[in-house]
């Protein structure tokens, strides 16, 4: 049994190289004093790691799937690529951190320690392959993610923003484990695919049971995935969190939430049965209100990072229609998607926390006239937002049109025609910035000092995918088509 897990460690060594990362980022903090102005071997090194993690994970794509650790995760392409946008998610984020002024210079390596601690957690979800390990994952990546939230201590809105993810996490991964524990009693086991062999053979009145525990189950994923009814945490704790800690809630917990989502339908759920029928209905309720919750909610409001924060739960609920779709289509979907929005969302945060860091706050009106000081800035965020909404040529618009083919190959047409009128609905506010960008005049001409020549090359080289992947999407998509997902019998 030993040698037996330690062969399986051979297939684990991304996260491991993480682990160890973390460590090391501990004892290199340990030697700055608390006063010091720059930490170059902390950001050094937690680089070196998550790029080492990345190399790996790139090359085991091409993998055969394995079940490790006695099948209690899974080491596939899917959850390689999910792995991968969150890898390359943390390394923009990490970056984001050195460079804003919204984290207290004492306080980022904290920032950046915990960061790689909630990457990992989200690696456990995303290969998680029984009850066990899933509850783990989300616990590991919620925990420290409550400490992130409120990372900025002497801000009141920080503070609430902390005290608001803990409560709601906590209640919700207690609902969650009274629904994995219905779900235990009544199969026996807690192996995904255990479970899902088991539930062809319940009777009647134990499907009627185990109804409302996987309602109570997807609580605690709903939650990571900020959709509706459980977003309700998101736009205060994006708002009051430092803008690097709510660029990295947009992309890292809700890629993981949604890899858990995707293998759980598909194991649970890919036989025509009351239960598929009950999950696949309630999933396809909740992503066609999220999406327009997110939606209609973004329009009103007056901070930019708040409405980027209701634009994410739109975007997840436009992600969670692939996922009803049972299919590789839908999967195939997703994971383009996936990549598209993290480019995008690193692009819009990056300049929205270098504006933000000069006026001490996110207003629309601090974009006034951008273009006019900053025009590359500008137009940047121009490509974003039209990417965003989901126009033509961009890579926002093939993300959404491969959601929209996988819904109508699968005859959901309600579920498309709902994603169509959101997707109109939500040019509305990205087109406000836009707006403002272009047409109003500079409120100041003064410099921002974020847009120096350094970040405005990368906020370039980031914008870049945004543009090539909607023109020259069939490689990625082929990339997509290979990671598929691995179901254990």
């Amino acid at each position: 049994m030993a040698l037996i897990y330690l062969a399986n460690l051979a297939h684990y060594v991304p996260e491991i190289v993480l682990c160890v990362t973390m460590i090391g980022l501990l004892f290199v903090e340990s030697t700055y004093d608390d006063d010091a102005t720059s930490r170059p071997y902390l950001f050094t090194l937690a680089g070196i790691g998550l790029l080492t993690s990345l190399v790996l994970l790139f090359f085991a794509s091409g993998d055969e799937p394995q079940a490790i650790f006695t099948n209690s995760m899974v080491i596939d392409p899917f959850s390689n690529l999910i792995k991968i946008i969150m890898v390359l998610g943390t390394l923009g984020v990490v970056y984001l951190c050195k460079e804003s002024k919204d984290i207290a210079t004492n306080l980022k390596a904290e920032f950046v320690i915990l960061c790689v601690g909630v990457l990992i957690g989200g690696m456990i979800l995303a290969s998680a392959n029984n009850m066990l390990m899933l509850f783990i994952g989300i616990e590991t990546l919620s925990i420290l993610s409550y400490t992130l939230a409120s990372l900025k201590k002497h801000d009141e809105r920080s503070s609430e923003a902390g005290l608001k993810y803990s409560i709601y996490g906590g209640v919700t991964s207690g609902i969650m484990l009274f629904g994995m524990s219905h779900i235990f009693g009544m199969t026996g086991t807690i192996q995904f695919a255990e479970i899902g062999a088991a539930m062809s053979t319940l009777s009647p009145a134990e499907v009627a049971i185990l109804m409302p525990s996987f309602l109570l189950f997807f609580t605690g994923i709903g939650y990571k995935i900020a959709c509706v009814p459980f977003h309700m945490w998101a736009p205060d704790v994006y708002e009051g969190a430092p803008i690097p800690v709510t660029t990295f809630f947009s992309i890292v917990p809700k890629m993981a939430g949604l890899a858990v989502l995707v293998r759980v339908t598909m194991v649970f759920f890919a036989e025509e049965t009351l239960l598929q029928h009950s999950w696949i209905g309630t999933v396809s309720v909740i992503a066609a209100l999220t999406m327009t919750v997110g939606n209609v909610a973004a329009i009103g409001q007056r901070s930019v990072k708040r409405m980027l924060a209701y634009s994410s739960i739109s975007h997840a609920g436009m992600m969670m229609m692939g996922a009803v779709v049972l299919n590789e289509l839908g999967h195939r979907a997703i994971l383009f998607y996936g990549v598209t929005y993290l480019f995008m969302t690193l692009v819009a945060f990056f300049i929205l926390s270098f504006v933000s860091d000069r006026y001490q706050n996110d207003h629309f009106e601090r974009f006034n006239g951008l273009i006019y000081r900053y025009p590359l800035m500008a137009v940047m965020m121009i490509v974003v937002m039209f990417s965003l909404a989901g126009v033509p040529p961009l890579s926002g618009f093939v993300a959404k049109f491969n959601i929209l083919s996988a819904l109508v190959n699968s005859k959901m047409y309600v579920l498309a025609v709902i994603a169509g009128l959101n997707s109109v609905v939500s040019l509305y506010y990205y087109l406000k910035i836009v707006r403002i960008m272009v047409f109003k005049e500079a409120d100041a001409s003064d410099n921002l000092p974020g847009f120096g020549f350094q970040n405005q090359a990368i906020i370039v080289v980031l914008t870049i995918p945004v543009l090539v992947l909607g023109l020259f999407w069939s490689n990625l998509m082929s990339f997509a088509t290979g990671a598929k997902l691995f179901l254990i019998q």
